[in-house]
């Protein structure tokens, strides 16, 4: 792979307009950890949502989902993706996709991907804005690690990055993962490219280029 050292100089590195760029962590856990405890409301001491797994989603349900739950944290990638390709993820034996449901609403997303041997990405974890703070999240990594885990894996993974919410890389850091390895990633802002709305994610920045000169 050559020396990471020689592809990255210290100090800063301009960012052409129009782009982003964050910081983005993998983690891993090589065995079941724990699970921590979960937070249930007062109706009938019993939590008000339930895990439902989607054995057929529809890509425009999916990226419905995706972007309301990612879009104040300028998640892309799923709504840049070309349709049959998404298609043909969500359709695979070795990915397992969960909706997190409240009052039959979703209200979150869960995607587990095996595709890789021995190994599973916990590829898309997220809520929406209406659950946060309220126990539901760490009810989905619960469920999460135990199904990840119920397969032969010797690596359940994950990445974060500094666009996303403040506390991702703290909860999964107490929900047992470590980090392993750090990247940094440049792309178009999903914003300027018609993917997301400019109101998308008002606590970064749009740094547009100027327009050329008459």
């Amino acid at each position: 792979m050559g020396d990471v050292h020689a592809k990255v100089k210290d100090g800063y590195s301009d960012i052409p307009a129009g782009k982003l760029a964050s910081v983005v962590t993998c983690l891993e856990m090589r065995a079941k950890p724990n699970l921590r405890p979960e937070g249930i409301d007062g109706r009938n001491g019993r939590a008000p949502w339930t895990l439902e797994r989607v054995c057929t989603p529809e890509t425009g349900w999916y990226r419905e989902l995706f972007q309301r739950i990612g879009s104040d944290w300028l998640w892309f990638s799923r709504l840049k993706m070309p349709q049959p390709e998404l298609a043909a993820i969500l359709g695979s034996s070795d990915v397992e996709i969960y909706s997190l449901k409240v009052d039959d609403r979703d209200e979150g997303l869960l995607e587990l991907d095996f595709r890789e041997r021995e190994t599973c990405e916990l590829a898309f974890f997220g809520i929406t804005h209406s659950v946060q703070g309220s126990g539901a999240g760490r009810f989905l990594m619960n469920r999460a690690i135990d199904r990840a885990w119920q397969r032969a894996i010797a690596r359940l993974w994950v990445h974060t990055c500094t666009l996303d919410h403040p506390d991702a890389l703290g909860f999964y850091l107490r929900s047992g993962f470590r980090a392993c390895e750090r990247r940094i990633e440049v792309a178009d802002d999903p914003r300027l490219t018609g993917l997301l709305p400019r109101s998308a994610a008002p606590h970064v920045p749009i740094i547009e280029a100027a327009p050329p000169a008459h």
